[in-house]
């Protein structure tokens, strides 16, 4: 008896659903013995993740959280910057200042990430996806490249955008501000993308565990924003800890330009955000591996 196909997600578009079922039919170019290959398995997840509708909305969501943010935040610092006490100037930090936005994108992003392969559990296509795929670290490496294909560009444009929008609005209040010929503004923009594509590729590692979306955006609030709001209130040297090391706050510091002594340096905190994540895709990936889908 065959076995009916799995129904593709109504968040596919209709277009992506035939180039997918296409896409995974016996094809006289793959490899030997009619297994799919890596790249096989690229372009499939490509077909998928760029005819999901949410990829547009978390894309558009990316930039609008980075440019709001930015204007937001740029417009009221700069207003009160002449206010501020001489200590405060000193520590002023036009960067950081406009490239706040990432505290939103990171959701956003690495609401993505779990998306590109809860979606699947969900409307349980990945029975015929690891039927057609049966190396499973191959499906989820294939799967981790394309996130981070479309995460950094994404992670990219919004810091860029946002520090535009921010220093233009620094430079008419007649706050201080950077030129994007400035080392650390590049920094800042570049080690900005690199830390969304990190959150989304967090996102991916949480959604392979966990399956669920809800679940999975639950434990992206909790670890990313409300630990790190709180962090502050927490009591002696675990509130300074967590304040220091915690992976998305450490990871947080590539978009500062003023550095506060107590926590880590900018490249240094990315490297635990980007040791994290790697911990987490090396649990997802044995989880992935051993679990019944």
């Amino acid at each position: 008896m065959t076995q009916a196909p799995a129904r593709l997600p109504a968040r596919w578009t209709k277009a992506g659903r035939r180039q997918l079922v296409s896409h995974l039919q016996p094809d006289p170019h793959r490899a030997r013995g009619g297994k799919a290959t890596f790249w096989h398995c690229l372009h499939a997840e490509w077909i998928k993740i760029r005819t999901m509708r949410s990829t547009l909305y978390v894309i558009l969501g990316t930039l609008a959280f980075c440019i709001g943010l930015a204007a937001l935040n740029a417009s009221s610092a700069g207003s009160e910057y002449a206010d501020l006490s001489p200590a405060g100037q000193a520590s002023f930090d036009p960067l950081a200042t406009s490239l706040r936005g990432y505290l939103l994108a990171q959701i956003a992003l690495g609401l993505l990430g779990g998306l590109v392969i809860t979606s699947e559990y969900g409307a349980r296509t990945i029975v015929p996806s690891l039927i057609a795929v049966p190396h499973r670290a191959r499906v989820l490496a294939s799967k981790t490249v394309v996130l981070v294909g479309v995460a950094l560009p994404a992670g990219i444009v919004g810091s860029l955008a946002g520090f535009l929008v921010g220093q233009a609005s620094l430079s008419g209040a007649g706050a201080p501000h950077l030129a994007l010929s400035d080392g650390v503004a590049l920094r800042g923009i570049g080690g900005g993308g690199l830390y969304l594509a990190l959150a989304a590729l967090f996102g991916l590692a949480l959604g392979t565990v966990i399956r669920s979306t809800t679940a999975t955006v639950t434990t992206l609030f909790g670890v990313m924003l409300i630990v790190q709001a709180f962090a502050p209130a927490l009591p002696g040297g675990l509130g300074d800890w967590v304040s220091k090391y915690w992976p998305p706050i450490a990871g947080g510091q590539i978009i500062t330009s003023y550095q506060d002594p107590a926590l880590l340096r900018p490249w240094a905190g990315v490297g635990v955000m980007a040791g994290c994540v790697a911990a987490l895709m090396t649990a997802a990936f044995v989880v992935f591996r051993k679990r019944d889908a």
